[in-house]
């Protein structure tokens, strides 16, 4: 759950802007947007999807900065508990606690129809690489492999042999955070296996930042999913690209150089959009799902100092 992942994170007082209003396109308005959009993924060569805590949202699990969100809530709170200089200052009472339920649990989310869009859209080689900055396993579970996505800020579900570098994907959250040995062996070579999330301040993993890099600079369309753009340098990587789109209902700092936007959810637009690459049966089969479960990435694990942070 994005609440329990949210809480093993150290303290960290910059979480970026939180809580802009969601605005919304009228239907005219979206319907010739993706018919915009639709052209430009059947004139793209090569075509990169980003995405953020927002593609997940419809699978029951909360984003971190939206009017919701969990940084949102949080800073709300901080503002109820800071003291207001013109009243009475007064101190809670020890066994005052602040708890918020989650939605649902990381292991008990299901892939959305935009998970599910995405691979189907790499099957078909309309889309050819996807970056995630979200922890949920969820592009993994739909059935989408690490060769075709790379993951930013890790994922609760897989724990990583620093010996062979195989990744192993479980059902259950792994525990652990900043890359903490979970106490099982590797499957391959018996190896100790160590989590994979990072904590704020952690780098990014060299491997997967580079392939997120070289793909954007090489693509005709990076299309930004469900994201604030508020990160670095997850948030300027669309700008790489030739073409830039954004689908998100809140403004971004990037908003200045896409070329189109497109204020809907997600799962509308990704619905729309292969209906109109003439997919329209594309999700009969989404219960015939092969899930990856080891994967081995082809080199060392090393990283950079890189800054990150959690979308």
């Amino acid at each position: 759950m994005s609440g329990s992942y949210a809480s093993r994170l150290s303290e960290y007082h910059n979480k970026g802007v939180c809580g802009l209003p969601e605005r919304f396109d009228s239907s005219r308005s979206i319907q010739l947007k993706i018919r915009k959009l639709t052209e430009l993924v059947k004139k793209s060569k090569h075509t990169v999807v980003l995405t953020g805590a927002g593609i997940s949202t419809a699978a029951g699990i909360p984003d971190f900065r939206g009017p919701d969100g969990i940084w949102t809530k949080e800073q709300e709170e901080n503002k109820k508990d800071k003291p207001d200089s013109k009243r009475k200052k007064t101190t809670p009472p020890p066994s005052k606690k602040r708890k918020r339920e989650p939605v649902v649990a990381f292991d008990q989310a299901v892939p959305s129809l935009t998970h599910r869009a995405l691979v189907h859209m790499v099957n078909t080689n309309n889309l050819h690489f996807v970056v995630t900055q979200n922890v949920d396993g969820l592009h993994r579970r739909a059935g989408l492999s690490r060769d075709h996505h790379a993951v930013l800020h890790g994922c609760v579900f897989t724990e990583v042999c620093h010996d062979c570098r195989t990744e192993h994907f479980r059902d259950t959250d792994v525990g652990g955070m900043s890359f903490s040995k979970t106490g099982r062996k590797c499957e391959k070579c018996q190896g100790d296996l160590h989590d994979c999330l990072l904590d704020w301040e952690d780098s990014l993993p060299r491997f997967d930042l580079e392939r997120s890099q070289q793909n954007c600079k090489q693509a005709d369309l990076v299309l930004a999913l469900g994201t604030s753009l508020r990160i670095e340098p997850a948030g300027s990587l669309p700008t790489l690209g030739k073409e830039f789109v954004i689908v998100n209902l809140q403004m971004t700092p990037y908003d200045g150089k896409a070329g189109l936007i497109i204020r809907a959810p997600v799962d509308e637009v990704m619905s729309q959009l292969l209906e109109g690459l003439g997919d329209k049966d594309w999700d009969k089969n989404s219960n015939e799902v092969n899930i990856e479960r080891f994967w081995q990435q082809p080199d060392p694990i090393e990283s950079e100092p890189n800054s990150s942070d959690n979308e």
